[in-house]
């Protein structure tokens, strides 16, 4: 053999290693087993179709608490609304009867120009209001000879004094109200010192 011949058959054999066959060998589809393969993509085609599904269960509960949770917003926005109207009709149905009877009071004024006798009638009508604002947990703040009190307290003058303590309330201009802790009008006032 021609030292030529012996390198082009040397190249085609290292050629043919580096495809992974021999000249000698046939060139063949290597033979693997597509058993294992088409397991694993089937086991996946599987979990998939798992998630999927818990997936669609998931989304199912998400839109079934939305669609709940607006109509629990929409109820509770109704109720309010009724509570109000309910809780405003209570008490102008207290607060009517002392209507009537400023009414009553203005007419026989009328009639009889006894003017005392309307002095009587309107003490007795303050009597009433201040007994259905008691029923509503209403008080009066307390003011006059109390120390002043920003929180309860709306000073609109303020004078020098020497009698009266220091920071304490002299007069009052209009009386304030609160329920519980909560004020409904601050006490318009006069400040000592």
């Amino acid at each position: 053999m021609d030292v030529n011949e012996n390198n082009s058959v040397d190249e085609n054999i290292l050629q043919d290693k580096d495809l992974g066959t021999d000249k000698n060998e046939e060139v063949n589809e290597p033979k693997t087993n597509n058993e294992p393969k088409t397991n694993e993509v089937e086991n996946l085609k599987k979990e998939l179709e798992l998630k999927e599904n818990e997936l669609k269960k998931y989304i199912d509960t998400a839109q079934r608490l939305k669609a709940e949770f607006d109509n629990y917003k929409k109820r509770t926005s109704k109720e309010k609304s009724q509570l109000y109207v309910d809780i405003t009709a209570d008490i102008v149905s207290r607060v009517i009867p002392i209507l009537d009877n400023l009414e009553r009071a203005l007419s026989s004024t009328y009639e009889s120009k006894d003017f005392d006798t309307l002095a009587e009638g309107i003490e007795l009508i303050i009597k009433q209001f201040k007994e259905i604002l008691k029923k509503e947990g209403v008080e009066e703040i307390k003011a006059e000879g109390e120390k002043f009190d920003p929180n309860l307290h709306d000073a609109v003058m303020h004078v020098e004094d020497d009698s009266i303590g220091e920071n304490t309330v002299m007069e009052v201009f209009q009386k304030g109200y609160k329920i519980d802790d909560k004020i409904v009008r601050h006490s318009v006032v006069k400040v000592a010192n």
